[in-house]
This record gives structure tokens, sequence and C-alpha cells, in this order.
């Protein structure tokens, strides 16, 4: 799978008894993302659906909002001594009077693939003016079709398979057809990579959709569905308490611990609705 994947040999122990293996790693790499040529943001991901990363993070910043407010994408070369390039560094050149984000000194724009929000200087810096508001989506998810979606999203973890260390971001719609699908070491990377994609193919705002992600859900994930207009974010694992406080005032379904036919559903319990299980 090219750069998505590295091989290692290690030393492998089962049942007391050692012996050397080849194994197979998820990729980590930096990337730089450019706008204009002005470098905004240093971000680790593991490579691939890079241009998406870009622009779903733009989304998250509220800086775009439809693929007409990008006029291109590219990999910038010069990035090692001998201007050979990595495709490691990302520039979006962004339409006439789409406003350029704002990089100060309260924000360090450096994220790690476990953290998303390192350097916010404030919890009010990270609640970004939403661009559609989710509060009056009337739309709803029957309880048997939301009970499938993790195993639809862990089916489709082509990489996971053969690593078993990355994240995924799945995009649904309320009858459990799956219109994106994208992994990465981390959580926050996966969701922008999805709503870039999304962006490009003029999705947005995704109204009547869900989220539905591998880990937990978190104040940075609760953010970035909202910023895109999507109702319902599930999550296999637990949402924070700030996550919560987040969905229930954007208006937001919340659901976490969704496995087998079990869930929690922490804000926007009217969206769901009962029915017969789905085969």
């Amino acid at each position: 799978m090219g750069r998505v994947t590295a091989r290692r040999r290690v030393l492998r122990i089962r049942d007391g008894v050692p012996g050397h293996r080849s194994d197979t790693l998820a990729a980590e790499e930096p990337m730089e993302i450019r706008v204009g040529g002005r470098a905004l943001t240093i971000t680790m991901r593991t490579p691939g659906s890079d241009f998406d990363l870009a622009v779903g993070f733009l989304v998250s910043e509220g800086v775009v909002h439809g693929p007409d407010e990008v006029l291109g994408i590219r990999y910038c070369a010069g990035a090692t001594a001998d201007d050979g390039n990595t495709y490691n560094i990302v520039d979006v050149v962004l339409a006439p009077g789409v406003r350029l984000p704002d990089v100060s000194l309260e924000r360090n724009f450096y994220t790690t693939s476990s953290c998303g929000l390192c350097g916010k200087a404030s919890l009010d810096a990270v609640r970004t003016t939403q661009h559609w508001s989710v509060a009056g989506d009337d739309t709803e998810i029957d309880s048997e079709v939301l009970f499938t979606l993790p195993d639809r999203l862990r089916a489709a973890q082509r990489v996971f398979d053969s690593t078993g260390g990355l994240h995924a971001a799945g995009l649904f719609t309320t009858d459990g057809e799956m219109l994106c699908l994208r992994e990465d070491v981390g959580r926050h990377n996966a969701v922008d990579k999805v709503v870039g994609h999304a962006l490009q193919e003029g999705l947005l705002p995704l109204r009547g959709t869900v989220l539905m992600v591998s880990g937990r859900a978190s104040f940075e994930l609760v953010q970035k569905a909202a910023m895109a207009g999507i109702p319902v974010l599930a999550a296999v694992s637990a949402p924070s308490s700030l996550a919560v406080d987040l969905a229930d005032e954007t208006g937001m379904t919340l659901v976490g611990f969704l496995r087998g036919r079990s869930a929690n559903v922490y804000t926007g319990a009217e969206r769901l609705r009962a029915g017969a299980p789905v085969a």
C-alpha cells in the first residue's frame, strides 16, 4: 500500500516462545498545510487522501465552506535540500475574496496524531462559528440501522486489517449506505479527510448523514462534525464531558459505546426511532 504502511522485523513472542517475523505498521509522517504559500499547520498523519485532509482542516477552521472557494491544491517541491518532493507539504490556493485564516501568536498550529487541538489558547478559541446549524436538521435514523454501522465501518477498514493501528471515520446515510471512509493514525485526521472529500464533491452541508468513528468521541470531533453540518455523530467508545456539552449546545445527536445492539445516547435522542431489525 505504498507509504500508507511500513514493514519492520520484530521479535514476536507467542506462548512464551520467541521468534522473528516481519510486521506491518501504519505509516506516520508530518504534513505541512499551507494556504497561498503561507504555512498554517503541521499535522502527523498517515499519508493518503492528503488533499482531502488539507481542505477538511480548513472546513473545521471555518475558512472554506464550498468547492468554489478552493481554486487549487498541490504538493510543494523543495521540501528537501536537493529540491526533492517528499509529498509532505500541501498548498491550498483559495478563491479571491475568501478570507485567509488568522495565524496569531495565541495559537500554535502544530497538531499530533493523538490531539488535533493542542495549542488552542482557550476553550473559546475552539468554538468556531458554525456556518450551518444542525439544530434544525430533522434527520431521523432507525436504531436498528445505527446498530449495523460499527460492523460496516470495520469491514471497510482495509489498512487496519494489516496493521491494527489506524482510526477510521465513515460517513453514512440514514439507510446505512457508506458514502465515504477514511483511515488515519489520527482520529481527527480521519474526520478531516471525510469532510474534505465531501467539500470537494460539493456535498456540504452534510445534512441527513451519520458520522461513525472507530474510537472515542472527543470535543474536536463534535466540533468538526458540527462545522460540516453533520447532525449525528456515533462512536464505538466513550465521549468526553466537553464533547457532550458541545453536542448539546449545537443540537447534535451524540451516541457513544455503540457496540452490538447497545448504545448510550447522550444528546439528541429525538432523532432515533425504533424499528425492525435490518437484514
